[in-house]
């Protein structure tokens, strides 16, 4: 059997997707990026091929994409995240009846992208200027709230009162606005469905930029939050098509492209 595989390299995870000669996935394997990109990279590559019984020598093709994929020289060709994603959107929106939009929500940057028919990127902006509409911020909110990042998703349902404002534009200034609404006695769901309008606000922005198409794809590690992507829902006025592995769809884009060159290859050597 022969395989194929993409590697995310990004800022705070790194993601890793196997797929077989028809293009099926076989693997998935994230795992935190840490300080030490190149090793980790190596690693997660180990532990994806271990876990799906795939020899190295069986994978004939490996494309790195992400913040760190100059540094992966291991890979037989890298990409940006934007083609990736764009191919990934492309491949897995088939299922949904076809997206030309997508919404990637990282751990240090947001991207809207819009692709045509055929997955090509059209158009896309990206804010990694500030934190402030990205997975960092997400982590700093759960930590000054003294809450897991896991369940902020949950929380945003249970408040009583409608989402308090949460104005800054920068990181820091929310994270005193948050403690500030904290010691006036505000309750924690308020402050979290505040958290998440202040993101979905940003990010709808930034995909009006690209322009929307019916069909919207979010991906990256803050789709997983149900009450982000609610509030997005709410300031889009339509559903998302949220994949059941976000954080992993630029790393398939990845594996899809290396599996195509690699055919290219063996079409050209007959």
């Amino acid at each position: 059997m022969t395989y194929f595989a993409g590697i995310d390299i990004g800022s705070t995870a790194i993601k890793t997707v196997l797929i077989n000669a028809g293009g099926e996935i076989v693997g998935i394997h994230v795992t935190d990026s840490g300080s030490l990109f190149h090793k980790n990279a190596k690693e997660a590559l180990r532990v994806l091929l271990e876990k799906s019984g795939v020899d190295r020598a069986q994978l004939k093709y490996l494309i790195a994409t992400g913040y760190g994929r100059k540094l992966f020289k291991e890979a037989d060709d890298s990409i940006s995240e934007i083609t990736a994603n764009a191919i990934g959107a492309h491949e897995t929106g088939k299922a949904y009846g076809g997206v030309r939009t997508i919404i990637n929500i990282g751990g240090q940057d947001s991207k809207a992208i819009q692709i045509d028919d055929s997955g090509n990127v059209s158009n896309f902006v990206m804010n990694d200027k500030c934190a402030a509409g990205t997975g960092r911020f997400l982590d700093v909110a759960a930590r000054n709230l003294d809450l897991d990042l896991e369940d902020l998703g949950d929380i945003h349902f249970t408040g009583s009162g409608a989402p308090l404002s949460i104005n800054s534009t920068c990181t820091v200034f929310a994270e005193s606005e948050i403690i500030g609404l904290l010691a006036n006695g505000h309750g924690k769901a308020e402050i979290v469905a505040g958290i998440h309008y202040s993101i979905a606000k940003r990010t709808v922005r930034l995909a009006k930029r690209v322009g929307i198409e019916d069909r919207v794809y979010m991906d990256g590690g803050p789709a997983l939050n149900k009450g982000l992507v609610a509030a997005i829902q709410d300031e889009l006025q339509r559903e998302l098509v949220v994949p059941q592995y976000p954080q992993t769809t630029t790393a398939y884009g990845a594996a899809v492209l290396a599996r195509s060159e690699f055919l290219a290859e063996q079409q050209e050597g007959h």
